[in-house]
């Protein structure tokens, strides 16, 4: 497939060709879809045409991994066909859901100074027989079994309250044992639920800085937390999340290094200070995925507290694995969860006195990382 070979309005033949055909206009402008590219790319000719290849308005709907328009210019400067054997495609269908596709991607230079784009879809698998399969499964049998749990517990809960109300101080201790018991389960029940979600993410552009002082404010009203320093970055640009999500990694780091820190009582002399958790961006073009995404956006949580166990420190990301007594080990699984569904990375640096977690995330643009299909 050459420019050579083209007519000079390949209009006319992209209808009859069975295989996804798209062209792009000489300032890589989209300006044509035959039908097959329509439906396998969930876009119209009309909505796109006139947008550039990486237009910001096509990330909520298309994401491509290498970015499309560096290939575009690319074909248009070697003036031949250029081949690119396998392009990860990330498709949204008007529910918010993702789908993931693999297609080689030949591009040819058009005489007009246009690029035509031939998409060679990958086979699709029929039977999904994969160890990811039988995780699915499973996650979306734990949640359905939380549940159920929740409604008898709420009975039994509402019960234990009525019959206290009858009863003499030792006797309602009893009760009050109950009630409070119930109130963990649920909370425990709550985070399976959580664990075991599997919508994607909802991404869109947003100022981090939004949700760490959101989550700041949410640890001060608990009343619990130690002092949490802000240190912030503020040229950072907006990052590509889900901002409900993220909100729950970073309460969730909060609230694992509160703890950390409460569990080891300090005196005025201790060298390391008072108990304190600091907050920080940053940016650092240099940090990629394991698909070589950039992902320049830095969130760091660090504590002065004891340290992880040396028992779980290359575990603690793996569901119920806990350093606390009663603790339910769902927490920085979660993390690890929510991180991975955005195409981030989470790292863990500790030792006696000083723990960080380190999350990277990709920016809102060009810059942005494709969704990553989670368990």
């Amino acid at each position: 497939m050459t420019g050579a070979f083209l007519p000079a309005d390949p209009g006319a033949v992209l209808a009859a060709l069975p295989a996804p055909v798209a062209t792009f206009d000489a300032k890589g402008r989209w300006s044509g879809l035959n039908e097959a590219a329509e439906l396998w790319l969930n876009l119209s000719e009309r909505g796109v045409t006139g947008l550039s290849a990486d237009d910001p308005a096509l990330i909520a709907r298309l994401r491509v991994e290498p970015e499309l328009g560096p290939l575009i210019a690319q074909a248009a400067q070697a003036g031949e066909s250029v081949l690119h054997p396998r392009v990860r495609f990330e498709i949204s269908d008007r529910a918010g859901r993702w789908t993931a596709r693999r297609a080689g991607l030949d591009l040819a230079p058009l005489p007009d100074g246009g690029v035509v784009a031939l998409i060679r879809p990958e086979p699709e698998a029929e039977v999904d027989a994969s160890p990811r399969r039988a995780a699915r499964s499973a996650i979306g049998m734990a949640e359905m079994l939380a549940h159920e749990i929740k409604n008898p517990l709420a009975g039994i809960r509402g019960a234990a309250q009525l019959l206290s109300e009858g009863l003499g101080p030792e006797d309602r201790e009893l009760t009050d044992l109950i009630v409070a018991e119930s109130r963990r389960i649920v909370a425990l029940l709550e985070e399976v639920e959580r664990f075991g979600d599997t919508t994607l993410p909802q991404l869109r552009p947003v100022n981090i800085h939004d949700i760490l002082d959101r989550a700041r404010r949410s640890m001060a009203l608990g009343g619990t937390a130690p002092r949490i320093v802000a240190d912030y970055d503020p040229s950072l640009p907006p990052a590509l999340v889900d901002p409900g999500r993220i909100m729950q990694v970073v309460l969730n780091l909060l609230r694992n290094a509160s703890e950390a820190l409460a569990r080891e009582p300090r005196g005025p002399d201790d060298p390391r200070g008072p108990p304190l958790i600091r907050l920080r961006t940053a940016y650092d073009r240099d940090v990629r995925g394991p698909e070589g995404t950039p992902l320049a956006l830095q969130v760091e949580v660090e504590d002065n507290g004891p340290g992880i166990p040396e028992a779980i420190a290359d575990q603690i990301f793996e569901p119920f694995v806990s350093g606390r007594e009663n603790g339910t080990g769902l927490g920085l699984a979660l993390v690890g969860k929510i991180v991975t569904e955005h195409g981030g990375l989470i790292r863990v640096d500790s030792r006696p006195g000083r723990t960080l977690f380190r999350v990277s995330l990709p920016l809102a643009g060009k810059g942005a990382a494709p969704w990553t299909e989670p368990y």
